[in-house]
Protein backbone atom coordinates (compact mmCIF):
# COMPACT_ATOMS: atom_id res chain seq x y z
CA UNK A 1 0.00 0.00 0.00
CA UNK A 2 1.41 3.40 -0.92
CA UNK A 3 2.19 5.62 2.03
CA UNK A 4 1.84 9.39 2.02
CA UNK A 5 5.03 11.41 1.97
CA UNK A 6 4.12 12.61 5.41
CA UNK A 7 1.65 11.11 7.82
CA UNK A 8 -1.15 13.55 7.10
CA UNK A 9 -4.26 12.10 8.72
CA UNK A 10 -7.84 12.92 7.91
CA UNK A 11 -10.72 12.84 10.37
CA UNK A 12 -12.84 9.73 10.44
CA UNK A 13 -15.41 11.01 12.92
CA UNK A 14 -16.46 7.48 13.73
CA UNK A 15 -18.67 6.53 16.62
CA UNK A 16 -15.77 4.65 18.13
CA UNK A 17 -13.54 7.70 18.04
CA UNK A 18 -12.59 9.93 20.92
CA UNK A 19 -15.01 12.77 21.77
CA UNK A 20 -13.35 15.30 19.49
CA UNK A 21 -14.51 13.27 16.49
CA UNK A 22 -18.08 12.97 17.66
CA UNK A 23 -19.06 16.04 15.69
CA UNK A 24 -20.74 16.67 12.39
CA UNK A 25 -18.63 16.94 9.28
CA UNK A 26 -19.39 20.08 7.32
CA UNK A 27 -19.48 20.23 3.58
CA UNK A 28 -16.58 21.74 1.73
CA UNK A 29 -18.55 24.57 0.18
CA UNK A 30 -21.64 26.69 0.36
CA UNK A 31 -25.10 25.20 0.08
CA UNK A 32 -28.43 24.35 1.66
CA UNK A 33 -29.27 21.52 4.01
CA UNK A 34 -30.70 18.26 2.62
CA UNK A 35 -32.48 20.12 -0.13
CA UNK A 36 -34.33 18.27 -2.87
CA UNK A 37 -34.04 19.87 -6.29
CA UNK A 38 -35.61 19.25 -9.66
CA UNK A 39 -32.37 19.09 -11.63
CA UNK A 40 -32.22 16.00 -13.79
CA UNK A 41 -35.87 15.02 -13.30
CA UNK A 42 -37.02 16.52 -16.59
CA UNK A 43 -34.45 14.71 -18.69
CA UNK A 44 -36.03 11.27 -18.69
CA UNK A 45 -36.52 9.98 -22.22
CA UNK A 46 -40.20 9.39 -22.93
CA UNK A 47 -39.39 6.07 -24.55
CA UNK A 48 -36.46 5.20 -22.30
CA UNK A 49 -36.53 1.69 -20.91
CA UNK A 50 -37.04 1.59 -17.17
CA UNK A 51 -34.57 -0.46 -15.16
CA UNK A 52 -35.41 -2.48 -12.04
CA UNK A 53 -36.29 0.63 -10.00
CA UNK A 54 -38.65 3.49 -10.83
CA UNK A 55 -36.24 6.03 -9.36
CA UNK A 56 -32.72 6.33 -8.03
CA UNK A 57 -32.20 8.90 -5.30
CA UNK A 58 -28.75 10.48 -5.52
CA UNK A 59 -27.21 12.69 -2.81
CA UNK A 60 -24.31 15.10 -3.18
CA UNK A 61 -22.98 18.45 -1.96
CA UNK A 62 -23.38 21.76 -3.84
CA UNK A 63 -19.61 21.94 -4.09
CA UNK A 64 -16.94 21.82 -6.79
CA UNK A 65 -15.39 18.68 -5.28
CA UNK A 66 -18.69 17.00 -6.23
CA UNK A 67 -18.35 18.08 -9.86
CA UNK A 68 -19.21 14.61 -11.19
CA UNK A 69 -22.68 14.84 -9.64
CA UNK A 70 -23.12 18.54 -10.45
CA UNK A 71 -22.23 18.13 -14.11
CA UNK A 72 -23.64 14.62 -14.56
CA UNK A 73 -27.07 15.74 -13.35
CA UNK A 74 -26.91 19.19 -14.96
CA UNK A 75 -26.03 17.74 -18.38
CA UNK A 76 -28.26 14.68 -18.09
CA UNK A 77 -25.32 12.31 -18.60
CA UNK A 78 -26.28 10.11 -15.67
CA UNK A 79 -29.97 10.19 -16.58
CA UNK A 80 -29.17 9.09 -20.13
CA UNK A 81 -27.79 5.79 -18.84
CA UNK A 82 -30.86 5.20 -16.69
CA UNK A 83 -33.46 5.55 -19.44
CA UNK A 84 -36.91 5.49 -17.83
CA UNK A 85 -35.57 5.20 -14.29
CA UNK A 86 -35.68 8.73 -12.93
CA UNK A 87 -32.86 10.48 -11.11
CA UNK A 88 -34.13 12.15 -7.93
CA UNK A 89 -31.32 14.39 -6.60
CA UNK A 90 -30.87 15.81 -3.09
CA UNK A 91 -28.13 18.09 -1.81
CA UNK A 92 -26.53 18.10 1.63
CA UNK A 93 -24.23 20.37 3.61
CA UNK A 94 -22.76 17.68 5.84
CA UNK A 95 -21.53 14.11 5.57
CA UNK A 96 -23.43 12.78 8.61
CA UNK A 97 -26.77 14.03 7.27
CA UNK A 98 -26.10 12.32 3.94
CA UNK A 99 -25.19 9.08 5.71
CA UNK A 100 -28.39 9.34 7.77
CA UNK A 101 -30.35 9.79 4.56
CA UNK A 102 -28.67 6.73 3.04
CA UNK A 103 -29.43 4.63 6.12
CA UNK A 104 -33.04 5.81 6.12
CA UNK A 105 -33.52 5.06 2.42
CA UNK A 106 -34.01 8.73 1.57
CA UNK A 107 -31.14 8.38 -0.90
CA UNK A 108 -29.75 5.28 -2.58
CA UNK A 109 -26.39 6.50 -3.87
CA UNK A 110 -24.23 9.35 -2.59
CA UNK A 111 -21.20 11.40 -3.54
CA UNK A 112 -19.36 11.97 -0.26
CA UNK A 113 -15.96 12.32 1.39
CA UNK A 114 -13.83 9.51 2.85
CA UNK A 115 -14.40 10.35 6.51
CA UNK A 116 -18.18 10.01 6.58
CA UNK A 117 -17.88 6.96 4.33
CA UNK A 118 -15.72 5.25 6.94
CA UNK A 119 -17.93 6.53 9.72
CA UNK A 120 -21.06 5.13 8.10
CA UNK A 121 -19.42 1.79 7.44
CA UNK A 122 -18.04 1.42 10.96
CA UNK A 123 -21.24 2.54 12.71
CA UNK A 124 -23.30 0.03 10.72
CA UNK A 125 -20.77 -2.72 11.53
CA UNK A 126 -20.02 -3.10 7.84
CA UNK A 127 -23.65 -3.51 6.77
CA UNK A 128 -24.70 -0.02 5.69
CA UNK A 129 -22.79 0.97 2.58
CA UNK A 130 -20.16 0.17 0.02
CA UNK A 131 -17.79 2.51 -1.78
CA UNK A 132 -18.29 1.76 -5.47
CA UNK A 133 -16.24 4.42 -7.23
CA UNK A 134 -14.17 7.55 -7.15
CA UNK A 135 -15.02 11.10 -8.12
CA UNK A 136 -12.40 13.65 -7.07
CA UNK A 137 -8.94 14.16 -5.61
CA UNK A 138 -7.29 17.24 -4.13
CA UNK A 139 -8.73 20.70 -3.64
CA UNK A 140 -7.41 21.36 -0.11
CA UNK A 141 -4.93 24.14 0.64
CA UNK A 142 -3.22 26.02 3.44
CA UNK A 143 -3.68 29.73 2.70
CA UNK A 144 -2.21 32.50 4.85
CA UNK A 145 -1.84 36.24 5.32
CA UNK A 146 1.39 36.95 3.42
CA UNK A 147 2.12 39.98 5.59
CA UNK A 148 2.30 37.83 8.71
CA UNK A 149 3.41 34.44 7.36
CA UNK A 150 6.20 34.01 4.82
CA UNK A 151 7.20 30.39 5.40
CA UNK A 152 5.67 27.28 6.95
CA UNK A 153 7.76 27.83 10.08
CA UNK A 154 6.04 31.18 10.55
CA UNK A 155 2.78 29.42 11.45
CA UNK A 156 3.97 28.94 15.01
CA UNK A 157 2.05 31.29 17.27
CA UNK A 158 -0.51 32.16 14.58
CA UNK A 159 -4.28 31.64 14.38
CA UNK A 160 -5.19 29.20 11.62
CA UNK A 161 -8.74 28.14 10.81
CA UNK A 162 -10.08 24.70 9.95
CA UNK A 163 -13.74 24.08 9.04
CA UNK A 164 -14.78 22.18 12.17
CA UNK A 165 -13.48 20.33 15.21
CA UNK A 166 -12.56 16.85 14.06
CA UNK A 167 -13.43 17.30 10.40
CA UNK A 168 -11.27 16.11 7.50
CA UNK A 169 -9.12 19.22 7.18
CA UNK A 170 -8.95 19.78 10.94
CA UNK A 171 -7.28 16.43 11.57
CA UNK A 172 -5.03 16.83 8.52
CA UNK A 173 -3.79 20.12 9.93
CA UNK A 174 -3.41 18.77 13.47
CA UNK A 175 -1.32 15.91 12.16
CA UNK A 176 0.78 18.24 10.02
CA UNK A 177 1.44 20.32 13.13
CA UNK A 178 2.61 17.22 15.00
CA UNK A 179 4.92 16.39 12.08
CA UNK A 180 6.54 19.79 12.66
CA UNK A 181 7.18 18.83 16.29
CA UNK A 182 4.75 21.42 17.60
CA UNK A 183 2.19 20.72 20.32
CA UNK A 184 -1.51 21.53 20.14
CA UNK A 185 -4.35 20.26 22.30
CA UNK A 186 -6.62 18.71 19.68
CA UNK A 187 -9.89 19.46 21.42
CA UNK A 188 -9.29 23.07 22.47
CA UNK A 189 -7.03 23.95 19.55
CA UNK A 190 -4.63 25.71 21.92
CA UNK A 191 -0.88 25.30 21.69
CA UNK A 192 2.08 26.26 19.54
CA UNK A 193 -0.45 27.07 16.81
CA UNK A 194 -3.97 28.24 17.61
CA UNK A 195 -6.35 26.05 15.60
CA UNK A 196 -9.59 28.00 15.21
CA UNK A 197 -12.66 26.04 14.13
CA UNK A 198 -14.57 28.27 11.74
CA UNK A 199 -17.37 27.43 9.33
CA UNK A 200 -16.30 27.83 5.71
CA UNK A 201 -19.06 30.36 5.16
CA UNK A 202 -17.72 32.77 7.79
CA UNK A 203 -13.96 32.14 7.49
CA UNK A 204 -13.44 34.72 4.69
CA UNK A 205 -15.03 37.50 6.78
CA UNK A 206 -13.02 36.43 9.83
CA UNK A 207 -9.86 36.56 7.74
CA UNK A 208 -10.68 40.02 6.39
CA UNK A 209 -11.35 41.27 9.93
CA UNK A 210 -7.86 40.16 10.99
CA UNK A 211 -9.02 37.58 13.54
CA UNK A 212 -7.44 34.78 11.48
CA UNK A 213 -3.95 34.55 10.05
CA UNK A 214 -4.78 31.77 7.62
CA UNK A 215 -6.76 28.58 7.07
CA UNK A 216 -6.37 24.92 6.06
CA UNK A 217 -9.51 24.60 3.95
CA UNK A 218 -11.06 22.99 0.88
CA UNK A 219 -12.08 24.68 -2.33
CA UNK A 220 -13.70 27.02 -3.08
CA UNK A 221 -13.03 28.55 0.35
CA UNK A 222 -9.28 28.55 -0.27
CA UNK A 223 -9.65 30.48 -3.53
CA UNK A 224 -12.13 32.87 -1.89
CA UNK A 225 -9.48 33.67 0.73
CA UNK A 226 -6.88 34.17 -1.99
CA UNK A 227 -9.24 36.63 -3.71
CA UNK A 228 -9.30 38.49 -0.39
CA UNK A 229 -5.51 38.78 -0.30
CA UNK A 230 -4.35 35.47 1.17
CA UNK A 231 -1.55 33.39 -0.36
CA UNK A 232 -1.39 29.63 -0.92
CA UNK A 233 1.44 28.30 1.24
CA UNK A 234 0.79 24.56 0.86
CA UNK A 235 -1.37 22.34 -1.33
CA UNK A 236 -2.22 19.13 0.54
CA UNK A 237 -1.89 17.15 -2.69
CA UNK A 238 1.87 17.61 -2.53
CA UNK A 239 1.92 15.53 0.65
CA UNK A 240 0.63 12.41 -1.11
CA UNK A 241 2.10 9.97 -3.66
CA UNK A 242 1.40 11.10 -7.23
CA UNK A 243 -0.21 14.24 -5.74
CA UNK A 244 -3.49 12.36 -5.25
CA UNK A 245 -5.71 11.64 -2.26
CA UNK A 246 -9.42 10.91 -2.12
CA UNK A 247 -11.65 13.89 -1.40
CA UNK A 248 -14.91 12.53 -2.89
CA UNK A 249 -16.03 8.97 -3.61
CA UNK A 250 -19.32 7.27 -4.50
CA UNK A 251 -21.22 5.17 -1.97
CA UNK A 252 -24.33 3.04 -2.26
CA UNK A 253 -26.70 1.45 0.21
CA UNK A 254 -25.91 -2.26 0.37
CA UNK A 255 -29.66 -2.96 0.24
CA UNK A 256 -30.07 -0.94 -2.95
CA UNK A 257 -27.00 -2.53 -4.51
CA UNK A 258 -28.36 -5.99 -3.77
CA UNK A 259 -31.86 -5.23 -5.09
CA UNK A 260 -30.97 -3.00 -8.07
CA UNK A 261 -27.49 -3.80 -9.40
CA UNK A 262 -28.52 -2.72 -12.90
CA UNK A 263 -29.41 0.76 -11.64
CA UNK A 264 -26.16 1.06 -9.73
CA UNK A 265 -24.20 0.03 -12.80
CA UNK A 266 -26.08 2.59 -14.92
CA UNK A 267 -25.27 5.39 -12.45
CA UNK A 268 -21.63 4.35 -12.45
CA UNK A 269 -21.58 4.28 -16.24
CA UNK A 270 -23.07 7.76 -16.27
CA UNK A 271 -20.44 8.91 -13.78
CA UNK A 272 -17.60 7.47 -15.86
CA UNK A 273 -19.01 9.16 -18.97
CA UNK A 274 -19.40 12.42 -17.07
CA UNK A 275 -15.81 12.28 -15.85
CA UNK A 276 -14.60 11.61 -19.37
CA UNK A 277 -16.53 14.64 -20.66
CA UNK A 278 -15.30 16.86 -17.82
CA UNK A 279 -11.67 16.00 -18.48
CA UNK A 280 -12.05 16.38 -22.25
CA UNK A 281 -13.95 19.67 -21.97
CA UNK A 282 -12.69 21.41 -18.81
CA UNK A 283 -13.97 24.89 -19.66
CA UNK A 284 -17.44 23.70 -20.66
CA UNK A 285 -17.55 21.45 -17.61
CA UNK A 286 -16.49 24.29 -15.32
CA UNK A 287 -19.29 26.45 -16.72
CA UNK A 288 -21.77 23.59 -16.29
CA UNK A 289 -20.74 23.03 -12.67
CA UNK A 290 -21.05 26.75 -11.94
CA UNK A 291 -24.50 26.84 -13.53
CA UNK A 292 -25.54 23.98 -11.27
CA UNK A 293 -24.11 25.80 -8.24
CA UNK A 294 -26.03 28.94 -9.19
CA UNK A 295 -29.28 26.94 -9.32
CA UNK A 296 -28.57 25.29 -5.96
CA UNK A 297 -26.98 28.17 -4.05
CA UNK A 298 -28.66 31.20 -5.60
CA UNK A 299 -25.51 32.61 -7.17
CA UNK A 300 -22.53 31.37 -9.17
CA UNK A 301 -18.91 31.50 -8.09
CA UNK A 302 -16.99 34.54 -9.36
CA UNK A 303 -14.27 33.79 -11.95
CA UNK A 304 -11.45 34.73 -9.56
CA UNK A 305 -12.70 32.00 -7.21
CA UNK A 306 -14.00 29.46 -9.71
CA UNK A 307 -10.96 29.31 -11.99
CA UNK A 308 -8.20 28.47 -9.48
CA UNK A 309 -10.51 26.23 -7.45
CA UNK A 310 -11.42 24.21 -10.54
CA UNK A 311 -7.78 23.77 -11.53
CA UNK A 312 -6.86 22.30 -8.14
CA UNK A 313 -9.39 19.45 -8.28
CA UNK A 314 -8.76 16.26 -10.24
CA UNK A 315 -11.83 14.44 -11.52
CA UNK A 316 -11.18 10.69 -11.50
CA UNK A 317 -12.85 7.27 -11.47
CA UNK A 318 -10.34 5.74 -9.06
CA UNK A 319 -11.47 5.93 -5.40
CA UNK A 320 -7.80 5.92 -4.35
CA UNK A 321 -8.48 3.23 -1.77
CA UNK A 322 -4.91 3.14 -0.51
CA UNK A 323 -5.14 6.77 0.57
CA UNK A 324 -8.36 6.12 2.49
CA UNK A 325 -6.72 3.17 4.22
CA UNK A 326 -3.70 5.32 5.06
CA UNK A 327 -5.95 8.05 6.46
CA UNK A 328 -7.61 5.55 8.77
CA UNK A 329 -4.26 4.19 9.93
CA UNK A 330 -2.97 7.67 10.67
CA UNK A 331 -6.04 8.53 12.72
CA UNK A 332 -5.53 5.35 14.76
CA UNK A 333 -1.86 6.20 15.24
CA UNK A 334 -2.83 9.67 16.44
CA UNK A 335 -5.21 8.19 19.02
CA UNK A 336 -8.27 9.64 17.32
CA UNK A 337 -9.86 6.36 16.31
CA UNK A 338 -10.02 2.81 17.56
CA UNK A 339 -8.79 0.29 15.02
CA UNK A 340 -11.59 -0.04 12.43
CA UNK A 341 -12.29 -3.14 10.38
CA UNK A 342 -12.66 -1.76 6.86
CA UNK A 343 -12.60 -5.09 5.04
CA UNK A 344 -15.49 -5.07 2.60
CA UNK A 345 -15.97 -1.30 2.46
CA UNK A 346 -15.27 -1.40 -1.30
CA UNK A 347 -17.13 -3.16 -4.09
CA UNK A 348 -15.35 -2.07 -7.25
CA UNK A 349 -16.54 -4.96 -9.41
CA UNK A 350 -19.23 -2.97 -11.26
CA UNK A 351 -16.87 -0.05 -11.87
CA UNK A 352 -14.07 -2.27 -13.14
CA UNK A 353 -16.53 -3.98 -15.50
CA UNK A 354 -17.38 -0.58 -16.97
CA UNK A 355 -13.75 0.51 -17.16
CA UNK A 356 -12.80 -2.71 -18.95
CA UNK A 357 -15.51 -2.08 -21.55
CA UNK A 358 -14.09 1.43 -22.01
CA UNK A 359 -10.57 0.07 -22.47
CA UNK A 360 -9.48 1.66 -19.21
CA UNK A 361 -7.34 -0.01 -16.51
CA UNK A 362 -8.98 -1.49 -13.45
CA UNK A 363 -8.85 0.34 -10.12
CA UNK A 364 -7.61 -1.23 -6.90
CA UNK A 365 -9.42 -1.67 -3.58
CA UNK A 366 -6.20 -1.85 -1.50
CA UNK A 367 -7.30 -5.19 -0.08
CA UNK A 368 -10.49 -3.71 1.37
CA UNK A 369 -12.93 -5.15 -1.14
CA UNK A 370 -15.75 -7.61 -0.66
CA UNK A 371 -14.73 -11.24 -0.84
Amino acid sequence: MPAPRTTVSRSLAAAVALPLLAVALTACGYGSEAKDDDAGKANVSADGKKLSADTVKIGYFPNLTHATALVGIQEGTIQKELGGTKVVPSTFNAGPSEIEALNAGSIDIGFIGPSPSINGYVKSKGKGLRIIGGSASGGVKLVVNPKKIKTLDDLKGKRIATPQLGNTQDVAFLNWISEKGWKVDAQSGKGDVSVVRSDNKVTPDAYKSGSLDGAWVPEPTASKLVSDGAKVLLDESTLWPDDKFVITNIIVSQKFLSEHPDVVEAVLRGSVNTNKWINANPDLAKASANKALEALNGKPLAPEILDPAWKSIQIINDPLAATLDAQAAHAVKAGLLEEPDLKGIYNLGPLNKILKAEGEPAVDDAGLGVE
